[in-house]
């Protein structure tokens, strides 16, 4: 056993180091959620273990991204071990006058270049370098088709890696001389290897097996089965019924799909043929699971979503053919777990939470008994009031709802303008004694600037003082750490007090 560990370190390396990494994001994340699973120990067992799973894969981008990190380091690693044995091979047949200096860096350009090893290490260490080096943030933001056509060279990187042992350019001693003479008991004895009646003989050596493929075989073949799934899911026919045109450039299409099953806050990949084959783009739903039909809401923010809104702008007939795959789950299937629930939206980003409000007036218009939120918080910020508009019906249609029931104080939403002239301003601060907002219509003021999060948690966490709060997020990053600050700022050292615990959208 203890000779197998020496021979395949870098395997166990690797092993441990991602069993590690393993235990590490499940306990992370068990720990976060341990005093919520308390606070809820009158559901059943396995609803709790349903929950916990489902949070863990919560973090699903989080562990490609430590894996990534991990491989990289690795790959160094890798990379540095053979350049020193390389530099003690070149020490160790080198005369000593050098003169075997340049036919030993030859053969190490000629085993690089040549040997099935080196060639295909160089290909995959490139493959690697082009798809972290694209995976930064602002490329992923800004050119995303650079992203996702150079991260699809992963399939280069494992048929690489599949076939990068096969030359044998690693040796070990073979089994028979291992057996004729051993390390152990003939390392020291090397200067009497040549005399004839010694019982240690010159080790022999051979290349080792390719080994590679069987850390690859099981994630390879997962992958292709999933790929298979998707593009079955992908080719079943979906309906458009709707096409909507917003303000701000929002484009709404309601679809149906024969089968299609969803949650509040879950999301599907769309990919349009006329535009491109290879291009899936992740979108969220913004229909409740209680309508027949399921619908997004699309905003131009790039080249691929502007040349869709484009072709369906022109009205062609027919109009183009949408392929869709999912829905895939998301944190904000849990809001309705919570007894007080923050939404927080960014822009665009209220799309998870439309979905979510417009379940709760069905639930309430369906008098839903089981339903265990009982306060709603919903935060949204926009750059520009044409953003409000397509928005404002549905939250229309819920204060008259609330109103009906005698429970107005169940949604308490507040609407934050980050970008205004001082016309509107003006405007709106001339029309303040009306009934409804100028912008918006409603009866809740717009609010100018962004939020005060010291007070607006203060304030929740006095309304609500042995309440367990979930917050979601729909925005960026900035607000994800502010808002994640807060929450722990504002949470209860007694577990029996109010805790909040912060959840954030990941694509």
């Amino acid at each position: 056993m203890g000779n197998w560990v020496v021979n395949h370190w870098f395997s166990v390396l690797f092993l441990a180091t991602w069993l590690g990494l393993n235990v590490f994001l499940f306990v992370h994340a068990f720990l976060s959620y341990e005093k919520a699973d308390k606070y809820y120990y009158t559901r059943e067992i396995l609803g709790f273990c349903r929950r916990t799973l489902r949070k863990q894969l919560d973090h699903n981008l989080t562990f490609h991204k430590l894996v990534a990190y991990m491989i990289c380091l690795h790959t160094a690693i890798h990379i540095i071990a053979h350049l020193f044995n390389f530099e003690h091979y070149s020490k160790s047949r080198q005369a000593t006058d050098g003169s075997l200096a340049s036919l030993t860096q030859w053969r190490m350009e000629y085993v690089t270049f040549t040997s099935i090893a080196g060639l295909t290490g160089v290909i995959i260490t490139i493959a690697l370098v082009l798809m972290v080096t694209s995976a930064v943030e602002f490329i992923r933001r800004s050119y995303f088709e650079v992203f996702w056509y150079t991260h699809h060279v992963f399939i280069i990187y494992f048929i690489g890696l599949g076939i990068h042992g096969i030359g044998g350019i690693v040796r070990g001693q073979t089994e028979e001389s291992l057996n004729a003479s051993h390390p152990h008991r003939c390392a020291e004895s090397f200067k009497q290897w040549d005399v004839h009646d010694s019982h240690c003989k010159h080790p022999q050596f051979e290349g080792l097996p390719a080994e590679s493929w069987k850390w690859i075989l099981a994630p390879v073949v997962l992958y292709i089965f999933e790929r298979i799934l998707r593009f079955y899911r992908s080719q079943q026919k979906v309906v458009i019924t709707k096409v909507v045109m917003h303000p701000s450039k929002v484009l709404e299409l309601q679809m149906n799909k024969r089968g299609f099953s969803m949650e509040v806050g879950q999301y599907i990949f769309v990919n349009c043929p006329s535009i491109s084959y290879l291009e899936w783009h992740p979108f969220t739903l913004t229909s409740a699971p209680e309508e027949d039909f399921f619908s997004i809401h699309i905003r131009a923010a790039g080249d691929w979503t502007e040349n869709l809104i484009r072709a369906f702008e022109q009205q062609q007939s027919p109009i183009p053919r949408i392929e869709v795959d999912g829905p895939f789950g998301t944190v904000s299937e849990d809001v309705f777990q919570y007894e007080v629930a923050v939404l927080v939206g960014a822009g665009i980003g209220v799309t998870p939470f439309a979905s979510v409000l417009k379940s709760i007036w069905y639930k309430f218009r369906h008098a839903d008994h089981n339903l265990k939120t009982q306060t709603i918080y919903f935060y949204w910020i926009c750059r520009e009031t044409g953003a409000f508009a397509w928005f404002n019906d549905l939250l229309a249609s819920l204060e008259r709802e609330m109103e009906e029931l005698g429970k107005v104080d169940f949604l308490n939403y507040r609407l934050f303008l980050t970008g205004w002239d001082s016309n509107i301003a003006g405007h709106a601060t001339l029309n303040f004694d009306k009934a409804t907002d100028i912008l918006t219509g409603l009866k809740q003021k717009t609010s100018f600037g962004r939020p005060m999060w010291d007070n607006e948690f203060s304030t929740i966490a006095n309304a609500h003082p042995r309440s367990v709060v979930g917050v979601f997020l729909c925005g960026p990053q900035a607000l994800a750490k502010s808002l994640s600050k807060r929450c722990h700022q504002y949470s209860s050292l007694d577990p029996r007090k109010v805790q909040f615990y912060f959840n954030k959208e990941n694509f």
